[in-house]
């Protein structure tokens, strides 16, 4: 394959890209999907031998202060990181996630430009993907998928992630991530919760070799193809934490784990559900401890936010829900009728889940008036279990001094975070334990379907089913009689026949669950009122909704 060094005038804004000067080198290879998708190496230089000792147990997870770190992207030359592949080429043509540098500006991401219009024709391209994976071992027996985020908040606290395994035993990742007081957290974990997944599911042996390359400063394999939509962003800031964290990770397991023995199917799927809980587990604990550093970026900000994470891990036909929160994974499967029947593979981390209450009153047996109030852990949040929010984990004494010595990031934070819960006792009182589902694919599951709140909250599980699978295959909903049709159709005919067919399924959702007339159809006036709502209105008719929907086998 043709070596092509990149050029010296861009700069790499990616999160997990260390910043250091290595070789360059970009290799272009055939993509799956028929088009050329660059695969790049990347050296990266290890801590310097003389590092402060501090400093280097401050990388292995104990909780020593981090050095701030400053650097200035308009001088940086470009490099792809090492654990990822590079998408396609953005409009000033540097690789996506790469941005032309400004003279002498510090680099700044703007977010997505947020279109909400009473046309539809408007508001469904603003955040829709669609793509369609290769037949073949590495699509893991996923079809394709369908996906889109209408925004209620200002800015949109939902983030989604998918991406490829490309180390190891592979697989499919997706997620999609709900975040509360502010976007920080929730877009942090989208950007690297998919990477602590890959490093938790990696033999140590695989593990060795990247350790081995960093130290070397040689070209290192990515871990992930993203499969990126048109309104991603890369994070601006935090590279230099995130990379010696999730480094630390693997330098982690190398020394605690022994080699394991070549395994068989059941222990792979095993190895699958451990993984799922460690990267979620190390995660959460990563986010905590950067927050203590004395960083003037954003890790605090971060952790002082939170997040629900719903993720799917789909390998060799056998399907993973890792779920932390309220966000909602619903299989759906064509019965022989050709019926279709709504299958739950996550339960609600809330007050509605008896299960949950009772572990929550269990873990606070002093506390049975007080831990959940209204519903609401200590009365202010609604998940029992979440990414961050570490104003519910932290002990008394670490909320105080973040108080006390940190007001520059307490006055851009909303104002419910800027003093201590209630009733603040005996912490942690938040988890970041997901709960684990799995299920071996069938040729009756034909699909997925991926959501946050925002959408469960609107529609039943069944009517999201029977929607998708009805457009899936062409037909209308059933159960309608005849004489229901001819009602209908003098007052629908003409805006049924002018109504715009979405090609995306997750659109489609959208469409139904904001302008559903009661009889299956969309009324356009309702839909049009729904989507002109003002910012300040729309949050109290709706959340941020974002739906992702997998296809698993031809229907």
């Amino acid at each position: 394959m043709p070596l092509h060094r990149a050029t010296a005038d861009q700069s790499c804004i990616d999160p997990l890209c260390p910043p250091v000067p290595p070789t360059v080198l970009t290799c272009t290879a055939p993509a799956a999907h028929g088009s050329p998708t660059p695969l790049t190496g990347h050296s990266v230089r290890p801590p310097a031998k003389g590092s402060p000792a501090d400093e280097v147990r401050y990388y292995r997870g104990h909780g020593s202060p981090l050095r701030p770190v400053t650097y200035a992207p308009q001088r940086r030359k470009h490099r792809h990181c090492p654990l990822r592949s590079a998408s396609s080429p953005g409009r000033s043509g540097a690789p996506a996630g790469c941005s032309e540098p400004s003279a002498g500006k510090k680099e700044r991401i703007k977010p997505p430009e947020l279109r909400l219009t009473s046309d539809p024709k408007l508001w469904r391209f603003a955040n829709e993907y669609s793509l369609t994976l290769p037949r073949g071992p590495a699509s893991h027996g996923v079809l394709g998928f369908h996906s889109n985020m209408l925004p209620s908040n200002l800015p949109c606290e939902d983030r989604q992630s998918s991406a490829t395994c490309l180390a190891g035993r592979g697989g499919v990742l997706f997620g999609v991530f709900d975040g509360h007081t502010g976007p920080a957290c929730a877009h942090a974990v989208s950007q690297r919760l998919f990477y602590y997944v890959a490093v938790a599911a990696l033999p140590l042996r695989t593990l060795a070799e990247l350790e081995r390359a960093v130290e070397e400063e040689r070209a290192v394999t990515p871990l992930l193809e993203w499969h990126k939509y048109p309104q991603d962003l890369s994070h601006p800031n935090g590279g230099v934490t995130s990379f010696h964290s999730l480094r630390n990770y693997w330098q982690e397991r190398l020394e605690t784990e022994d080699e394991e023995d070549e395994e068989d199917e059941e222990e792979e799927v095993t190895r699958t559900t451990s993984a799922l809980v460690s990267a979620f587990h190390r995660l959460d604990y990563d986010l905590s401890v950067e927050a203590q550093g004395l960083s003037l970026t954003s890790p605090l900000r971060v952790a002082l936010s939170g997040c629900t994470a719903c993720v799917v891990h789909i390998s060799n036909g056998v399907l993973h829900v890792a779920n932390l929160g309220d966000s909602r994974a619903v299989l759906g499967v064509q019965e022989a009728d050709g019926s279709w029947s709504a299958i739950n593979l996550t339960n609600d981390h809330n007050a509605q889940n008896p299960e949950e209450l009772q572990r929550i009153l269990g873990e606070h047996p002093a506390e049975q008036r007080t831990v959940v109030r209204h519903d609401r852990l200590l009365g202010l949040l609604l998940p029992f279990r979440a990414f961050g929010d570490v104003r519910f984990k932290w002990s008394v004494d670490m909320l105080s001094r973040v108080y006390e010595t940190r007001p520059d990031v307490l006055s851009a934070v909303g104002e419910a975070v800027r003093t201590m819960p209630p009733h603040y006792l005996t912490p942690p009182y938040l988890s970041a334990e997901p709960e684990i589902t799995r299920h071996r694919v069938g040729p009756a599951d034909k699909f997925l379907v991926l959501a946050t709140d925002g959408l469960w909250e609107l529609m039943h599980r069944q009517m999201v089913i029977q929607l998708v699978g009805d457009h899936l295959t062409g037909q209308s909903q059933s159960g309608t009689t005849l004489g229901d049709l001819q009602r209908l159709l003098l007052e629908r005919r003409g805006r049924v026949l002018s109504a715009p067919e979405d090609q995306n399924i997750a659109t489609h959702l959208i469409r139904h669950a904001l302008g559903d007339d009661g009889y299956g159809a969309v009324a356009p006036n309702r839909l049009a009122k729904m989507l002109s709502l003002p910012v300040d209105l729309a949050r109290r008719y709706r959340d941020d909704i974002t739906i992702t929907i997998i296809h698993l086998n031809e229907i």
